[in-house]
């Protein structure tokens, strides 16, 4: 038997996903301050906040004379900010779930006094567990009139007084301070016409004091000094098709710091974003020296209904559509404005004092040898520490005029292109829960250190293209990795994120449908895959799979335009198929082999089996092709270097009559330039932005050297 948990326990669980520290507590605070139309806000602290948290704003109160609020106020759900979850897609305000107050109410003793400008005088409301309890015992419970100025002042005093162990994890009062230091600064650099003020208990000195009618750059120079604030460049920008515009303040090449600052706000809520940091990181090393980092602040504003803001218990986390696209803007903005102040650069310089001598460095060969030596004070960095190669340094390969080598695959590399790319679709907000659980289940296989190992990589060079393995590398370490299997995880990772909003390559003209699956057919039936034995043609109905597979399709040619952008017609002609990643198109040779195992190899009657078969067929589609090597191996698995050849060739759609060996070696060492150069810069450079490294990948990744391994292996030499 599984017994339901007592309503007393729920509560107490959700509150603590929700208030984690004091922090998350003065957050919840100042964000329902600051909906309530606030223009000054007084915070006051005690003990890292696990004493006492006072927050009073001057902003609208709360009515109890007249519509009774104070009574419901702590209960959980309880919002005016929202009414339907369709209004998720519109919501403007910081908070919705009306959570906040409801769970600390449960982990603390909560005070509320309140006056509207309605009424004659302030009302007090003291909670506990989300319902009104008397201030002391044998009192009424109801609230009490008191005297009080216009706005709410709320409470919290012995935060998180019945969970002795989240008590105890929290290391110093001082810390817990420093972070909220660390909140109030964010909002009160955003909060334009906003005051705020915030000070220890019993000090009458300010930790941040910002008047309500100061500037952006004057609450920076406030809350992160004045070094900042005298190197900032403004910058903006918005896209109407993409639904955003941006705008902000930046550090230019002058200033820089041990540790990126970034105060990003989207739609006015304070979030966190690794992607974006990331790039950012990416555009500013190229302007700031080794080990420098810049200060950001950068306000998003996203049309509601492209934002998913409902995806963490804080809010501190938000997804949204068209995120790379988004982030390429800002960051080349920001890079242009770099580039225009960027004409001069200041270095700070020692005076020397009277009377010191000044070193020389001696040229002449009869320099005495044994003259006294002064040992340096400088720490010699050992060099086996070092990182040979970063990612931001400039190629040599850059400086090379570009090749007129297309980086789309075709079916075959001496015919021109016969489809075009439309990415210009109407972006739509995925809310199917199956597609919510197939991502959760991808961030459940995350493995840390290797997704961290992608995100900080550098492309070395294509190693094997029939075996599918490159090399990267990843601090002081080289890895070989199977970029087949990356490849493949990344299709599939891309289809969940982009689901329904995906580019198309149309087809002109266009392609039947019956007619490649046919093709495919044929070519399954005379060469079986690997491991399978020829199966007897009475066994299998080959002539009966074209028609049927066709049939299939076009009976639900609706829902796979809709969800994934195949485009099929009533009478099985191919119109399009889903462009998953900007510039980069698969081998059409693999056209015919996807659409015929759309038919036995998706599962179409359960909801999530059918997006997880069919975006797992989509990935395989994507991933590239095996390619011979320059010099193929005559020993290889029992074949001919002749015969490998002549296979892979068949495989990329390549001719195969042997009186025709020429062109397909042309158009081979054509095909490998190009796969070459879109691992290069499409797909290992999308995989430093957006891959989840799941534990299966741990297959396709091995290390082949370690710099401090090598030198361990030349001093025993």
């Amino acid at each position: 038997m599984i017994p339901a948990l007592d309503q007393d326990v729920v509560n107490k669980i959700a509150a603590g996903e929700i208030i984690v520290a004091p922090m998350h507590a003065l957050k919840e605070l100042m964000e329902n301050a600051v909906d309530a139309g606030s223009t000054s806000l007084e915070i006051v602290v005690k003990d890292g906040g696990l004493k006492l948290l006072q927050i009073t704003d001057n902003g609208h109160g709360i009515n109890y004379e007249k519509k009774d609020d104070l009574p419901i106020l702590c209960e959980r759900f309880t919002t005016s900010k929202l009414k339907a979850f369709e209004d998720l897609t519109s919501i403007g305000t910081y908070g919705f779930r009306g959570e906040a107050l409801a769970s600390i109410s449960h982990i603390a003793h909560l005070t509320v006094t309140t006056k509207t400008v309605d009424s004659s005088c302030a009302y007090r409301a003291h909670y506990a567990d989300g319902k009104l309890v008397p201030a002391k015992p044998g009192r009424s419970a109801d609230p009490t009139p008191c005297a009080g100025r216009g706005g709410t002042q709320i409470t919290v005093e012995d935060l998180f007084y019945n969970i002795r162990q989240r008590q105890k994890a929290f290391r110093s009062h001082s810390e817990e301070y420093a972070k909220i230091l660390d909140v109030v600064g964010r909002y009160a650099v955003h909060c334009q016409g906003v005051a705020f003020s915030s000070k220890k208990h019993g000090d009458s000195a300010m930790g941040i004091s910002v008047p309500s009618n100061a500037t952006t750059v004057d609450r920076i120079r406030q809350i992160h000094g004045t070094a900042v604030a005298n190197e900032l460049i403004e910058f903006d920008i918005s896209d109407d098709r993409l639904g955003f515009k941006a705008s902000g303040w930046t550090s230019n090449a002058n200033y820089h710091v041990k540790k990126t600052i970034i105060l990003l706000f989207i739609n006015h809520r304070s979030v966190e974003s690794s992607a974006i940091k990331q790039a950012i990181q990416r555009t500013y090393s190229t302007f700031l020296p080794k080990g420098g980092h810049p200060f950001i602040y950068l306000s998003l504003d996203i049309e509601p209904q492209r934002v998913d803001v409902n995806v963490h218990p804080t809010k501190r986390e938000v997804n949204f559509l068209n995120e790379d696209e988004i982030i390429e803007l800002i960051t080349n903005t920001i890079a242009t404005q770099l580039s225009k102040v960027d004409t001069s650069r200041t270095f700070m310089t020692q005076s020397l004092l009277p009377g010191t001598k000044v070193a020389t460095i001696s040229t002449s060969a009869t320099t005495n040898s044994h003259a006294p030596h002064t040992p340096s004070a400088t720490k010699v960095r050992n060099e086996s520490s070092f990182v040979r190669t970063d990612p931001s340094v400039r190629k040599i390969t850059s400086m090379l005029p570009p090749s007129a080598t297309n980086l789309h695959t075709n079916l075959s590399p001496h015919l021109d292109p016969i489809y075009t790319l439309n990415t210009a679709r109407e972006p739509i907000s995925c809310r199917l829960t199956t597609i919510k659980d197939l991502r959760t289940a991808v961030r459940a296989e995350m493995h840390s250190n290797l997704t961290e190992v992608f995100a900080s990589h550098t492309y070395v060079g294509l190693v094997d293209s029939l075996r599918r393995i490159a090399a990267i590398q990843s601090g002081v370490k080289l890895y070989l990795v199977d970029y087949g299997k990356i490849c493949n995880e990344y299709f599939y990772q891309v289809g969940l994120t982009d689901f329904a909003n995906f580019g198309i390559i149309a087809f002109e003209p266009p392609l039947d449908v019956e007619r490649l699956i046919r093709s495919a057919v044929e070519i399954e039936r005379r060469n079986p895959p690997e491991g399978q034995s020829q199966v007897d043609d009475g066994a299998i109905a080959w002539e009966t799979i074209p028609k049927t597979v066709t049939q299939q399709l076009v009976q639900r040619r609706e829902m796979l335009s809709e969800y994934f952008c195949l485009d099929i017609s009533e009478d099985g002609q191919l119109l399009g198929i889903p462009l998953l990643v900007k510039g980069y198109v698969p081998s059409l040779a693999k056209l015919p082999r996807f659409l015929m195992r759309l038919g036995p190899c998706v599962n179409w009657t359960d909801e999530q089996k059918c997006f997880e078969t069919f975006l797992g067929e989509l990935a395989s589609y994507y991933t590239p092709e095996q390619l011979p090597n320059e010099e193929p191996l005559s020993k290889g698995k029992g074949k001919s270097s002749d015969a490998v050849t002549e296979q892979a060739l068949t495989e990329t759609g390549a001719p195969g009559e042997s009186s025709d060996t020429l062109k397909e070696n042309d158009g081979l060492a054509l095909r490998r330039e190009q796969l070459a150069r879109m691992l290069e810069h499409i797909l290992f450079p999308a995989f430093r932005a957006r891959l989840v490294a799941t534990k299966d990948l741990l297959q396709g990744v091995t290390e082949v050297a370690d710099l401090k391994g090598l030198y361990r292996v030349f001093e025993r030499c």
